[in-house]
């Protein structure tokens, strides 16, 4: 028995050489270089060894049976996969470049081609590159072409960011006219006067603005609200009018005045009017209803010698 234990501990000898290792199924990082202590757990010095590129930013990579147990046996790694099915992920964090980033870059070469510089460029379905999170972006369009006649326009897309190689990406839009309009900036109710703060400029679409939107602020500051509106959306000038001074079924002073006379008595608006306007009000003493002129706050003038609308 002891004449074993020398030939076993010289058999044992090459797997203790190796370091035990696990693979890691999921794991996340953030350098351009994979390394191999980001694939196993357990590779002890060997874990700072390069074994090839990360994926790209907001990308993965998935590493089968096969392919861990070629780095394994190439690096050294007591590693064997359980079954076929054994697998590492890698993930690579990224954010996507904005629209609105590619479109500031755009815009300065497309204004001096002759477009509009109201215009809003539609980019269409476009798969946005990502980037390493934090990284500091430089954009380029190359090869930019436009066409005034229809809007269209083509540029090829190079994309520059620190920890991954330069991408270029190509890239077809449209040049969309727009026109000014005034959104709400909260909800507003009917027989609400707006006031700056709850207005703002916004561009719309030509294609899509229907006609008769407030183009200015100046346009509805003052006027009140006939119908309520969304927050966020566009004031139509028909939904607009002068406020009103005498609110329905509010009371109000009736006044008749002519040449040597002049009396008052108590009546009931019927309907809602802005100074100026004609509204039918009740007599409460009388119960008839007659038509009268706004002229203030809870004041009506009755025309001498006007015709009841309705006796009691």
């Amino acid at each position: 028995m002891m004449r074993a234990l020398p030939l076993l501990l010289l058999l044992a000898g090459p797997a203790m050489a190796q370091d035990l290792a696990s693979i890691r199924p999921l794991s996340t990082v953030e350098s351009p270089t994979l390394l191999l202590g980001d694939i196993f757990d357990g590779a002890g010095p060997r874990a700072a060894q390069p074994v090839g590129a990360s994926p790209a930013p907001g990308r993965r990579l998935v590493l089968e049976a096969p392919q861990l147990t070629a780095l394994a046996r190439a690096h050294g790694l007591a590693w064997r996969p359980l079954s076929a099915y054994d697998r590492a992920v890698i993930e690579r964090p990224g954010r996507p470049v904005t629209t609105e980033e590619i479109a500031a870059t755009l815009r300065p070469d497309l204004h001096r081609l002759g477009m509009d510089p109201a215009a809003e460029l539609d980019l269409g379905p476009l798969l946005p590159p990502m980037i390493p999170p934090g990284a500091a972006l430089r954009l380029a369009a190359e090869g930019l072409a436009f066409d005034p006649a229809t809007g269209r326009f083509a540029a090829t897309l190079t994309i520059m960011a620190e920890g991954m190689p330069v991408q270029r990406q190509r890239l077809a839009g449209r040049a969309v006219q727009t026109v000014p309009a005034v959104a709400a900036t909260r909800r507003l109710a009917a027989g609400e006067i707006p006031r700056p703060g709850d207005l703002r400029p916004i561009r719309l679409r030509a294609e899509r603005a229907r006609p008769g939107l407030a183009e200015r602020p100046d346009q509805v500051i003052g006027q009140q609200l006939h119908r309520p509106v969304a927050a966020d959306a566009p004031i139509a000038l028909a939904d607009l009018g002068p406020p009103a001074l005498v609110e329905k079924n509010a009371l109000v002073t009736m006044q008749l005045e002519s040449p040597g006379l002049s009396l008052s008595a108590q009546g009931r608006a019927l309907e809602a009017g802005p100074r100026g306007g004609l509204v039918p009000v009740m007599n409460l003493a009388s119960r008839a209803v007659i038509e009268g002129e706004v002229i203030g706050p809870g004041r009506v003038r009755i025309a001498p010698g006007a015709t009841p609308l309705r006796r009691p």
